[in-house]
């Protein structure tokens, strides 16, 4: 169901063609913002994902393709909406990749790649989009980090760091822009189950040499006291509130929705 709340707002969210990505558009489209969905999908399913969208909400999304992994195209994506647009209130950044092995056993071009995607990129889009933010003395950043931004699980250390590193570039971003109506908060989900968790599935079922059906109950879920995967629209709920006038005062946080997997 469409409301006004964010009526009028625009907004990009990178790697929103699946998961929580895609989760976070639909949400900000239904609260009546304008969004700008990311991602690499083949020209006649990105149009096919934009016209859905246009015709559940009413909005005119746009679509754009990026490789998050250079520094000039993330920018560029920011650029690009702003153009399109005219402006941009809010920026989601989801995009994020994931790995997991040893750490001595870690591929140094999956490091790389990691690094690049999942920090990297949020610092160039958000260097590229604050400055029109400060001019119109509004604007919403939440970067999607996860609960591996505040505690840390074996054979996860490079995805550890970097959202570690997410949760700390929001506190600081959040402090330099504090007193220009914009707020900037990381946003740390526990398991979600999205195409990226199928993908930890497989990988931690070989680390382990398990059944996926067990590592899922016995690995993954293990220490989750709801005993569930969160939804994608639990997070994007979430995000919408960030992104609100109620959240005005929310900035330079680390906002869990983990099903109390972090408080033990």
């Amino acid at each position: 169901m469409k409301t006004a709340e964010l009526a009028g707002k625009r907004a990009l969210v990178t790697g929103s063609t699946s998961g929580i990505g895609l989760a976070v558009a639909q949400a900000l489209a239904r609260a009546g913002a304008r969004v700008m969905l990311h991602g690499s999908r083949p020209a006649a399913d990105a149009e096919a994902l934009r016209a859905a969208l246009a015709a559940e909400t009413g909005t005119a999304p746009g679509y754009l393709s990026a490789n998050l992994a250079d520094g000039a195209a993330a920018r560029g994506l920011v650029e690009a909406t702003l153009e399109a647009f005219g402006g941009l209130d809010i920026l989601v950044n989801n995009a994020g990749i994931q790995h997991v092995a040893a750490v001595d056993a870690f591929p140094d071009e999956n490091w790389a790649q990691m690094l690049a995607i999942n920090v990297s990129a949020v610092f160039h889009t958000t260097k590229a989009a604050l400055p029109g933010m400060k001019a119109q003395g509004w604007g919403r950043i939440v970067n999607i980090a996860s609960a591996h931004g505040l505690v840390a699980s074996p054979f996860k250390a490079p995805y550890t760091a970097t959202k570690h590193a997410v949760v700390g570039f929001s506190k600081a971003v959040a402090l330099e822009v504090a007193e220009q109506g914009i707020t900037c908060n990381a946003l740390c989900p526990g398991y979600v189950r999205t195409p990226l968790v199928d993908k930890q599935v497989v990988d931690q079922a070989k680390v382990h040499n398990l059944p996926e059906e067990r590592v899922i109950r016995e690995v993954i879920l293990a220490a989750q006291p709801t005993k569930r995967f969160i939804e994608a629209d639990e997070v994007a709920a979430f995000a919408v509130f960030l992104c609100s006038e109620a959240a005005r005062s929310v900035t330079g946080s680390a906002q869990l929705i983990d099903g109390a997997w972090t408080a033990r």
